[in-house]
């Protein structure tokens, strides 16, 4: 099983760099899975983008803190399941935060966004709300691959290895900086810190650095842009065993539009 996973989509130029590289690439891949908690203007996602971002052969959308910046969203996490929030956000909040697809070979795979707490809001603990979960879904299928939304590398990797064996791939995702740690642990799970971010090179996590720079001068509150040019694609090649579940490749994946000969 090939599966692709794509890193934070911010804004415009983010969505312009997914759609490209899909165009390309995205029949060498049996299942497709992007953050898009940022690609409506770096803040939320909205009902529109989500239809369109799946139109393009994206299977399932994950998220984090983000995905309620937008109101509009809240029906459509009900509607859905192929767009999820953090699972471990407390009973009766909208939405789902896992699902169970097919990719294209017709094997069941699994999706679960989790959200961290270490330096992030609080929220039910990623830990004690995966175990249980995972138990569940495993008696369905093997291929069980998880969105972890958090800051701290620690955590990170403190819950890859608490699931070790027990699922496909743990991959950090919310600090739009690429890791240089992808590997598979000794259970056979694959493992990043953080897949990083899909947009504009151009300026501070893909906000336009004129921006950002004077909150960190004044500590005054300041109106974010979104940065163009420049745009890169961050994400992942996975491939796991079709009757195992296990991680066998885990590749980075970060690369310009100029480098992928898509734009000049």
């Amino acid at each position: 099983m090939k599966v692709l996973v794509v890193g934070d989509v911010v804004g415009n130029p983010g969505r312009k760099t997914l759609k490209a590289y899909l165009d390309k690439y995205k029949s060498n891949y049996d299942f497709i899975i992007v953050n898009g908690e940022n690609a409506a203007a770096g803040f939320g996602i909205t009902a529109k983008l989500c239809d369109e971002i799946l139109d393009w052969g994206v299977n399932v959308i994950t998220s984090g803190n983000h995905i309620w910046d937008k109101k509009e969203i809240y029906d459509y996490l009900d509607r859905s399941n192929r767009v999820l929030r953090p699972h471990n956000y407390p009973n009766g909040v909208p939405g789902t935060g896992y699902t169970i697809l097919k990719d294209k070979k017709g094997n069941k795979i699994a999706v679960v966004s989790l959200q961290g707490r270490v330096f992030m809001p609080p929220i039910d603990c990623p830990f004690t709300v995966a175990n249980p979960l995972i138990e569940e879904i495993r008696k369905e299928c093997k291929h069980i691959i998880i969105d972890f939304h958090a800051e701290a590398t620690s955590e990170k990797l403190a819950l890859a290895n608490y699931l070790d064996g027990k699922v496909s791939v743990v991959y950090g995702t919310h600090t739009h900086v690429q890791t240089a740690d992808n590997k598979i642990l000794l259970e056979g799970t694959g493992y990043i810190s953080d897949v990083g971010m899909t947009g504009s090179d151009n300026g501070i996590i893909g906000m336009n650095k004129e921006s950002i720079i004077p909150k960190f001068l004044t500590a005054l509150p300041q109106k974010f842009e979104i940065a163009e040019g420049k745009e890169r694609i961050n994400g992942l090649d996975i491939e796991l065993d079709d009757e195992t579940g296990e991680c066998i490749k885990i590749e980075r994946i970060n690369l310009s539009l100029i480098e992928l000969g898509i734009f000049n």
